[in-house]
């Protein structure tokens, strides 16, 4: 179930850049298995509806932009989990919405709005 939020032992010089690159390991020690769970299903609805979106693009250039930066967004947030799980190596990659970080955020709010941009392009032309 997890040691609860704030409660985490690991961030105390166990884990190198806890605020930043290893965030997903400080989550699931506060959230439990849970809460990581809850966050990789949050990451797959994300990609899941992000290509939905792609697919009922007006264009195909609207539907290869949806699918580029979806699939942009589903790999940083998987990289970065597999890097926490120590399944792959260290690459740096930020956990997205999660890690420190305002340059890293504002870009994944622009690419989501330009995701978002897409979907909203799709139902108006076809209502």
């Amino acid at each position: 179930m997890g040691r609860g939020i704030g409660q985490s032992r690991q961030k105390y010089l166990w884990v190198p850049e806890p605020h930043n690159d290893f965030i997903f390991s400080i989550v699931c020690e506060e959230l439990g298995l849970i809460g990581a769970m809850i966050i990789i299903l949050l990451f797959c609805l994300l990609v899941w509806r992000g290509f939905t979106i792609a697919m009922r693009a007006q264009d195909k250039f609207g539907s290869l932009l949806a699918i580029g930066l979806t699939f942009q967004v589903g790999l940083q947030a998987m990289l970065n989990i597999w890097v926490v799980t120590n399944t792959i190596p260290n690459t740096g990659i930020s956990l997205p919405f999660f890690s420190y970080g305002g340059t890293s955020l504002l870009i994944l709010l622009a690419e989501m709005g330009i995701v978002l941009s897409v979907s909203r392009g799709a139902s108006i032309e076809k209502t």
